[in-house]
């Protein structure tokens, strides 16, 4: 398993946004839930948000963030994906 820190930019339609959020957020919980996310939230300036991701691969990774709601609903305009060597946290099992 890849860790990956994927960085969200959102886009300007923040009231399409903010409808879909409760969606994306119950997504986000579910793979939390399965340990797929590992970590997920906004910045405080709401331009964008941080996920930290655990999947096989990027392939993997980039189906997830496909079904992802706000990827259909495009109020994200980047997706900055990269794989993410974590070497140090209490969080960390291995």
């Amino acid at each position: 398993m890849a860790r990956f820190a994927v960085e969200l930019v959102f886009g300007s339609n923040r009231d399409e946004r903010l409808a879909v959020r409760p969606a994306h957020r119950e997504y986000i919980a579910s793979l939390a839930e399965k340990g797929v996310v590992l970590a997920a939230g906004p910045y405080a300036d709401d331009t964008g948000a941080l996920i930290i991701y655990e999947a096989a691969d990027e392939a993997t990774l980039k189906e997830i963030i496909s079904a992802d709601p706000y990827t259909p609903a495009n109020v994200v305009t980047k997706w900055e994906i990269r794989v993410w060597n974590a070497l140090l946290g209490s969080w960390l099992t291995d």
